[in-house]
């Protein structure tokens, strides 16, 4: 099957392969306030949500299978109240996404990155239909079209990138979204 030996083992980033890898989300992570797993599209485990830092920090936690904290979620929005941010094991900003100004609709995020160019965030952001773009270039689509169940949605993530990354900024979006 197409890329059975990537499944195995290999995570992060993949410059090599520009094939798609698609996982399969479940809405409002953040009430569910346990570990959660964010599965591939064939049902392999990929990431760990570990939600039980939330009671103590507010924190949800991205893991590797193998339990290495990757990329911490802040879910208490910072300050204002349309913003949020991702952070490295060693508490630096990754990504501060902010709702865009202009869009009253809900329509448009922005993730300011520490490293790299900003990724736009457009569409049906409610309804977990929407697109992420580095310099007007797809890296990312969500959608429910793939799923037939219920409050799940797809995640597809262009080769390249880093999926534990963006599958975060999927998860603040959701956050930033349901509120």
């Amino acid at each position: 099957g197409r890329g059975d030996a990537k499944d195995e083992g290999k995570l992060g980033a993949k410059a090599e392969d520009h094939t798609p890898d698609r996982y399969k989300m479940k809405e409002k992570i953040f009430d569910i306030g346990d570990d959660y797993w964010i599965e591939t599209e064939k049902g392999r485990r990929a990431y760990k949500v570990d939600g039980k830092a939330l009671h103590l920090r507010n924190t949800l936690i991205l893991e590797d299978p193998r339990g290495q904290a990757l990329y911490e979620i802040q879910s208490k929005v910072i300050a204002v109240k349309d913003k949020m941010a991702v952070t490295n094991p060693r508490g630096r900003d990754a990504a501060v996404i902010k709702h865009a100004l202009v869009s009253p609709l809900r329509d448009r995020m922005t993730a300011n990155m520490a490293d790299g160019a900003d990724i736009d965030i457009r569409g049906n952001l409610l309804n977990h239909e929407y697109t992420m773009e580095r310099r007007g270039k797809r890296i990312c689509e969500v959608s429910k079209r793939w799923l037939a169940i219920r409050d799940t949605y797809t995640v597809e993530i262009d080769g390249g990138e880093d999926d534990a990354l963006i599958l975060a900024l999927t998860v603040v979006v959701d956050q930033m979204c349901s509120d």
